[in-house]
């Protein structure tokens, strides 16, 4: 029964006014789900009262608390954490305000368990007669954020980007800068762009979300003014990291070149334009085309390095093979004296090396000396 895909499982829940809600949250969670976590982000209502009632009546419940509120973001990152500390070996994230329906948790993980992905969310557009349920507000500003999150992350056959319903393995979420995450409402879109640049499988699953009383903690002005640029801070760094810093083929000349001829010709037209207009004397068609030239070939540049990066978002999953994008940091290996005052340093680095490459196996023998 351990080794079940679902006794494997944490649950994450960052909660913020959720007194009246989490506990038919925690109610629908499978029976066989090894851990629920939910993170106390400093709410100011008797969510705290509640939580530890729920944790008293089911052992599954582990209650994290932060004294200052710190954001959607900061309460999952606490919860991923000790999900990782605890031994989890996939992490779901669910909302605490009922949107989301917990019984749909083994359908979402099984692409991860099934070598498929390494991410899962959910899409809440993908089935017409859900669409419509949603407000219309709503609807026009996760289609826009949608197409942001596609040019940032590079993962272009995604949809719904902020949908907070979502499956991680363990392995990939412990290799990810977890303290970069953006704090608050961005945190999914920001993660999207972070398992991008490590090149990790995401995928979707469709999935229906419930719309009830409940007010969105998302502000659609907040994020129509927040978002862009920081989408745009996003864009510049992955296409630097994957294209130039990590990597660099023809696609990366094609944007290079693409982008300088594109420039080069704009700005020339534009100032052979104003030149005209002053003097009042047409431009040759010479000019016409040394300026429309290098602007056309530099759009077919930068479209044919956009179709090689929509083709990239489709990869295999790196969870089978996290050595390849684990980076390796050095640990200091301290000097042990031996009765005869030499000191052991092989036999220390060769039990850092083992732990290095087995970091669970590691983890578990330190918790049995903790015990024992």
């Amino acid at each position: 029964m351990q080794n079940s895909p679902l006794a494997n499982t944490a649950v994450v829940i960052p909660c913020y006014k959720a007194a009246r809600s989490i506990g038919a949250v925690v109610a629908e969670v499978p029976e066989g789900i090894g851990r629920i976590y939910c993170v106390n982000d400093a709410s100011p209502d008797n969510l705290a009262e509640v939580l530890a009632d729920l944790a008293a009546k089911n052992p599954r419940v582990h209650v994290l608390t932060h004294e200052v509120n710190g954001g959607v973001g900061a309460a999952t990152v606490t919860g991923y954490r000790a999900a990782i500390e605890g031994g989890a070996k996939l992490i779901v994230k669910l909302d605490s305000d009922g949107q989301m329906d917990p019984r749909l948790i083994p359908a979402l993980i099984e692409p991860i368990v099934n070598g498929e992905a390494d991410y899962v969310k959910g899409n809440r557009f993908f089935d017409i007669s859900s669409v419509q349920k949603m407000p219309a507000l709503r609807l026009i500003g996760n289609a826009g954020l949608s197409f942001m999150s596609k040019l940032s992350s590079g993962l272009w056959h995604l949809f719904d980007p902020t949908n907070g319903f979502t499956a991680i393995h363990a392995d990939v979420a412990a290799i990810l800068p977890l303290d970069k995450l953006h704090k608050r409402y961005f945190f999914e879109s920001d993660l999207l762009f972070r398992l991008g640049t490590v090149g990790a499988a995401v995928s979707d699953v469709p999935m229906e979300a419930v719309y009830g009383d409940e007010k969105s903690g998302l502000s659609e002005l907040d994020a129509l003014l927040k978002f862009p640029g920081l989408h745009a801070r996003n864009l510049v760094a992955r296409v630097f990291y994957n294209y130039f810093l990590r990597g660099f083929s023809t696609a990366s000349l094609m944007l290079l070149m693409g982008s300088l001829l594109f420039a080069f010709g704009g700005i020339y037209g534009v100032s052979q334009w104003l030149e005209s207009a002053h003097s009042g004397v047409p431009a040759t068609a010479g000019t016409v085309m040394l300026s429309a030239f290098p602007v056309l070939l530099g759009v077919q540049m930068l479209l044919s390095f956009l179709s090689h990066d929509v083709s990239a978002s489709q990869r295999p999953a790196v969870h089978q093979h996290i050595a390849r994008v684990r980076v390796l940091r050095a640990q200091p290996i301290p000097a042990l004296a031996t009765a005869n005052g030499h000191p052991e340093t092989d036999a220390r680095v060769e039990q850092s090396a083992c732990e290095a490459s087995h970091p669970r196996d590691a983890f578990d023998r330190s918790a049995r000396g903790s015990v024992a």
